[in-house]
Parts: C-alpha cells; structure tokens; sequence
C-alpha cells in the first residue's frame, strides 16, 4: 500500500489488488502483436526485486515470501507468488519486466520496459527513513532518465523516445506516506507539522510534481493506485485492533486522500491536454476482498493466526498474543508448527 513497499511498501497497505488493475485495463486497448513495454514506479506493492540489491531492511528475500511460485522461493516480491505488475505484463502479452538494479536487464531486455519500484518508499522523501537505504521516488525517476540512455544506445533515440511514449506505466504511492510517516508513531514530525487534511493536501501537491515529471520523462499512459482501507492492514490491525475490526483512524484517509487525487490527476490531464493519467480504485478492491471474501473462494483464505510481528523484518513482539482472522495468512498445510501471516500485504 508497503506498501506497501512495506505498503507504503505501503507497507503497502491496502494492496490494489490483481483483479483490481485488471478492470482498469479492460479500458485499454487489445495488446499488439508487439507487446507495449511496461514500467513500473511506487513501493512494496509493485516492487519485484530491486531492495534485494540494497542493504535494507525492507526486503521479501526469505519465507514466507515466494511460497507458491514454481521454486516455492523468495523472488523479492513482497507476495507469496506473483504481484500486480506481473499480471499486468501477462495482460499486455509480455515476460514481466526486471528490476532496474537487476544485472540483467541489459541489451535487448530494456525493450520490455523496466521496474524501479523500492519497498518502504512514499511520495515524501522522508517516508520510510527508518529503512535506510530504498530507492525514493526522486531516485527512481532518476533511475527512469538513466535507463533511456541505455535504451537510446541500444535502439536509437528516436526509436527509444517511440517506446516510452506508447509504453504502459504503473505507479503506485502514498500508503507508506501514513503508516510508515504520519503514523508510524504517536506524534510524528509530520503529525505534529500538519493535520490529516492538510497533510492530505500537501501530499497530493507533492504527487503532482511526481506524475508531471513522468510526464516530462515521456510517459503517456500512466496508471495511478489511489490507497486501500490502511486500517485494515494486518499489521495495523495488530497494532490497532482490540476486536479485529479495521482501525477507524487510518481508514479515514483512502475518505479523503482518493477523492483529492482523483481530483487532481483531472487537473492533471486538463493541464496536458490529454487523458495521461488514469486513476485505479484500490479501495473497492481491497473491501470487496476484506467484506465478502467468500466471492473469490479460492482466491483468498481466512486464517487464524497469531500475531508475532510488525513491519517486515522488524521483529517487535506484541505484549500478549492476539489471534485475528485474517486474510492473507499461509494456510496451516504449509506450516509445521505456527501460522504466519503477511504483515502488511494481502496475499494473492
């Protein structure tokens, strides 16, 4: 949501899920031939592998991250198999696209696009200080000019300016900019600098600047993840819950945070004179899987489990057990012992 890259990462909160992003591209054109390229930008609910290149602690490199990929093994998604952008490049015809900091995304792999996402990251560069080393937003722009250079050495700028311009663009910010700032403990700078709507607007301001840089950079359909339900996280309702209802508090933001970006990415679009930027609900998604999760059956198990842990690898545990259902949770077949659940995304 986080995102996260925790969800936020967003911690990734309220992860936008699968089926989610696949509406939103029912909108889109039928895939070419010649699948478009497809670059990925935000936190944990995108990124495939590239904290696993950094010293961070914000990393899915262990289980129960990968469980259900062929190798039953850690990829770096934050995920127990495939994650939204691995979808969205099944959908568009394409292998999914590898991380920015992957040594092999080189010669003529640049041509299916690229993901620069990082777990723990925000719109705010002061969002997930805690840790350390992540690829921010600034940086994966930064990283976004680079890889065109590597393109046009490649291609040729006329023909690497062409496919940027016609490629598929996913970013996904902001859930982290709560849980994992504002949040993340009681008065925060933040929380102490603004109150909740006017740091909602500031950080709708400061997204603006984000996406009309991407539009500088090139990019010309470009999908926007609003935020899920953050007070339904696990961790948060770890944390938070003393029932296993979603934490009134947090969910008061997708209330405000939404509409304003919706808002804005119509300003947005007036501005460049073209419809750019698409926003995506994560919201209804995430509560349709939280409130009726018998819809999706196999998709989605409700389990059991004791709570032992926080943020990712940040072990920090609780004064007594709390045992919640949970979505999300790996399901006790593939435990000899206790449950695990993870924390902060939903498992797909």
């Amino acid at each position: 949501m986080a995102a996260a890259g925790l969800t936020t990462s967003f911690l990734a909160p309220a992860i936008a899920g699968v089926f989610l992003l696949l509406l939103t591209l029912t909108s889109l054109p039928t895939p070419s031939v010649a699948a478009r390229a497809f670059f990925v930008f935000g936190d944990s609910l995108v990124d495939n592998g590239n904290n696993n290149y950094l010293a961070t602690t914000a990393r899915a490199d262990q289980p129960p991250y990968g469980i259900d990929t062929p190798s039953h093994r850690a990829t770096g998604r934050f995920s127990n198999g495939k994650n939204v952008p691995d979808i969205v490049s099944e959908y568009i015809g394409s292998e999914s696209t590898l991380p920015y900091l992957s040594p092999e995304l080189q010669g003529e792999r640049l041509l299916i696009g690229a993901n620069f996402a990082s777990a723990g990251v925000g719109i705010l560069n002061d969002t997930g200080i805690q840790f350390a080393n992540i690829i921010r937003i600034t940086k994966q722009l930064h990283y976004f000019e680079q890889y065109q250079q590597r393109l046009s050495s490649v291609v040729g700028p006329d023909a690497a300016g062409q496919l940027v311009n016609e490629a598929l663009v996913l970013i996904t910010l902001g859930g982290n900019d709560f849980v994992n700032n504002y949040y993340l403990v009681p008065f925060s700078l933040r929380s102490r600098q603004f109150s909740l709507p006017d740091y909602v607007r500031y950080l709708i301001s400061e997204y603006k600047k984000v996406l009309m840089r991407l539009y500088e950079l090139g990019s010309r359909r470009v999908m926007v993840t609003g935020v899920g339900p953050l007070g339904c996280v696990p961790a948060e309702l770890a944390l938070r819950s003393r029932n296993g209802q979603c934490d009134p508090e947090l969910d008061r933001v997708a209330d405000m945070y939404n509409p304003q970006l919706i808002a804005m990415l119509g300003d947005l679009n007036a501005q460049v004179g073209a419809d750019v930027f698409v926003a995506v609900n994560a919201y209804k998604m995430n509560m349709d899987f939280i409130t009726n999760p018998q819809a999706f059956d196999s998709l989605l198990r409700p389990r059991t489990l004791q709570w032992n842990r926080t943020l990712h690898s940040l072990v920090k545990p609780m004064s007594e057990p709390r045992h919640l259902c949970l979505l999300g949770c790996i399901p006790p077949e593939r435990t000899s012992k206790s449950h695990h659940c993870e924390p902060i995304h939903d498992r797909k």
